[in-house]
């Protein structure tokens, strides 16, 4: 337990998943485990047995459980699914001597809240064990979990939308949204607000042709907006593993508000980086200080920004968080008092005891800057981080400080990388983000050079090949440690019979972009290939090859009536659109609205179908991470996945599948799911049953 009762975990992973309250009760929860156990220490094998007891899942009968709401059937995981998900955590830093650390254990609570996912959507109570009061406390925790969530953070979420889509033509008629209702909940059903959303975070994500606007929407055109924005919102970084089409749909709160909060987050910290914001160099003294602030998040560059301003200011103390460093409003007024100081007026913030007054004075001086305030004086006292994050990337937004004339330091020399260099590196790196593994990167290139990250995506595509127990986590500071994991990653590849000469586990700790990037396109290459493999109901489980799937897409095209064709994942014509516009319209002949779509002859003509290509194909619920200048240069790897994802959507349909376009609404005659909560399978799969 951290300071004024937070809870420190030490997983960039663990911060994001779980939210403080869900950390004190688990905490609680794990200490009655622990305290419970006649050793008192836990051990990994009791895991399965105490959170089965306690939830009620995975031992149905052994209980006598109350019966829950709706008398929805219990969810349960096998002895199997058991040993998979103890298999599937990372526990290098688990000592067998003393007992199950409260990280591992909230690393195996995630996982099974993953899998349960797969076997019974959250949304009906848990059964509870009335035998143990430890159990009913594990529920509590569940249902904090699942239901909690902030009336503050709605409220500051619900001003940004108001602020910034108030004169958007299709939703000004809606807003202003009152905070006080849940109208924002009703309002995100039909998904439309949520893909504006994300077009304002990272402008240009969504072509907004592709969002179905008319004023009725049916659940067809209602659905296709959800997958729309899921795999948009996975585009820009968010992490959707948990959400599906049919929460938005339901407008589930702490969903929607959770996935608000991420989109909201991309926009406010879009500018905290090097490349966006040179001026950060100011910030380091040497070229080991920039290699290290190049890794950090955006959160942790905001932190470090923060106290070289703070330092100006002569505070002495530094500010490690968004919650308990800055409750008692010292590090704000000094924060203000440096970057507008016209803008201070009497009495000055730490002149007054009473936090709540010292906060409302802090508020009032970045109202004189013209800053939004994005929390209240008791969120700053509450120590509310998602607020207080949004709050100080804000006043960054407006008022760094920084100078405008960038220091001449030899070590920025080659800093930001070529245009295509930085496109493939975005979509590795979202890529992998959306694979549902523990470790969050915010830069390929620095984040990946400890081999930990290389070896998390391999046990996701190819489970396992990895021998966790020759693997060092981080933090590392031995180089020849990285070095080890390395090369155990280079090992795992040449089994995968990846393409290797020339490369050594010491390329990729050195940071080699060339070598990084070509060894993460055959690790995505080999993700589609095996995904395709196994749709074996369609291939029948052979090995597919890239000649397999241009064969497919050319068929499909020609079956359709159409005339276009691709000759290979590098033909020069592809870059007109027409033919993936074709595929498209093959495979779901509703998706193209064919008025939008021209000769494609023209430079203009070109950018607007590659814009729109992209959202259709998100909007059939393909999970791709190009952009349109990957379409319209012909780059032949983004190429070969477009036409993946859009093969591996279509072929994982039913065969049964079709569309009563009297009502809208999709109907299926099979049993055969479209759904699969299979981390390995995120990166194409789409984001809920059709």
């Amino acid at each position: 337990m951290g300071l004024d009762g937070l809870v420190v975990v030490s997983d960039p992973y663990l911060q994001r998943r779980f939210s403080q309250a869900d950390l004190r009760a688990l905490q609680a929860q794990y200490a009655a485990l622990r305290d419970a156990s006649p050793s008192g220490r836990l051990r990994l094998r009791d895991l399965p047995a105490a959170l089965s007891s306690g939830l009620g899942v995975g031992g149905a009968g052994k209980g006598g459980g109350a019966e829950k709401e709706n008398s929805a059937p219990e969810a349960q995981l096998t002895e199997e699914e058991w040993a998979s998900v103890l298999k599937a955590v990372p526990r290098a830093d688990d000592r067998p001597q003393q007992g199950v650390g409260f990280e591992l254990f909230l690393r195996v609570y995630a996982e099974m809240q993953l899998r349960l996912k797969g076997a019974k959507k959250a949304g009906g109570g848990i059964a509870r064990s009335s035998s143990s009061s430890a159990a009913a406390f594990l529920t509590a925790a569940t249902t904090t979990l699942l239901h909690t969530i902030s009336e503050s953070e709605k409220a500051s979420y619900v001003g940004h939308i108001n602020a910034y889509l108030a004169e958007d033509p299709f939703l000004k008629t809606a807003l202003p949204i009152d905070p006080a209702t849940d109208h924002l909940f009703h309002l995100t059903k039909d998904g439309v607000l949520l893909c504006k959303l994300i077009n304002l975070a990272v402008p240009g994500t969504i072509d907004e042709r592709a969002i179905n606007t008319k004023k009725l929407l049916n659940l067809w055109e209602k659905n296709e907006n959800h997958t729309l924005c899921l795999n948009s919102a996975k585009a820009i970084g968010c992490t959707v593993v948990n959400i599906g089409t049919q929460d938005l749909a339901e407008g589930r709160p702490h969903l929607i508000l959770g996935l608000i909060s991420q989109i909201i987050k991309i926009q406010l910290l879009a500018d905290v980086n090097l490349k966006s914001t040179p001026q950060l160099v100011e910030l380091v003294e040497d070229s080991k200080e920039m290699e290290e602030l190049m890794s950090l998040s955006p959160e942790k560059i905001l932190l470090r920004w923060m106290n070289f301003q703070l330092k100006k200011g002569g505070l002495q103390r530094t500010v490690t968080n968004f919650s308990s460093d800055i409750k008692d409003s010292e590090a704000y007024a000094c924060l203000l008092n440096v970057l507008a100081p016209e803008c201070s007026a009497k009495p000055s913030p730490m002149s007054v005891k009473d936090l709540l007054h010292r906060a409302r004075l802090v508020l009032e001086h970045a109202d004189r800057m013209g800053c939004k305030r994005y929390l209240t004086p008791k969120d700053i006292v509450d120590g509310l981080p998602n607020l207080n994050l949004a709050f100080v990337a804000h006043i960054f937004q407006k008022r760094n400080g920084l100078s405008k004339q960038m220091k001449q330091v030899s070590f920025v020399d080659g800093l930001f990388d070529d245009a295509q260099v930085s496109r493939e590196e975005r979509s590795f790196r979202l890529w992998i983000n959306s694979l549902g593994i523990y470790t969050y990167i915010n830069n390929v290139f620095e984040d990946l050079r400890n081999g930990w990250v290389l070896l998390e995506v391999i046990d996701k595509i190819a489970p396992g090949s990895v021998n966790w127990k020759m693997a060092n986590r981080p933090p590392i500071k031995l180089p020849f440690r990285k070095v080890e994991n390395c090369n155990q990653v280079l090992k795992i590849g040449k089994g995968l019979k990846f393409s290797l000469v020339n490369i050594a586990g010491n390329d990729i700790v050195q940071g080699n972009k060339k070598l990084i990037l070509a060894f993460l396109w055959q690790l995505m290459r080999y993700n589609i290939l095996q995904l395709l493999k196994n749709l074996r109901f369609h291939l029948n489980g052979k090995e597919i090859t890239d000649n397999d799937i241009l064969i497919w897409a050319n068929k499909k095209v020609k079956d359709s009536g159409k005339r276009s064709r691709m000759e290979s994942f590098k033909d020069r014509s592809l870059s007109s659109g027409i033919f993936f516009l074709d595929l498209l319209g093959a495979v779901e002949p509703r998706v193209v609205n064919w008025s939008l779509v021209t000769k494609g002859e023209k430079d203009e003509e070109k950018q607007m179908h590659a814009s729109y290509i992209i959202s259709v194909a998100r909007k059939l619920g393909c999970s791709i991470f190009l952009l349109p200048e990957d379409i319209l240069e012909v780059k032949q790897k983004m190429v070969l996945t477009l036409t993946a994802s859009i093969m591996y959507w279509h072929l994982k349909r039913p065969a049964s599948y079709s569309l009563d376009t009297e009502n809208g609404s999709s109907c299926e005659t099979s049993s055969v799911s479209t759904s699969d909560d299979s981390a390995s399978e995120s990166s194409f799969d789409d984001n809920g049953t059709r």
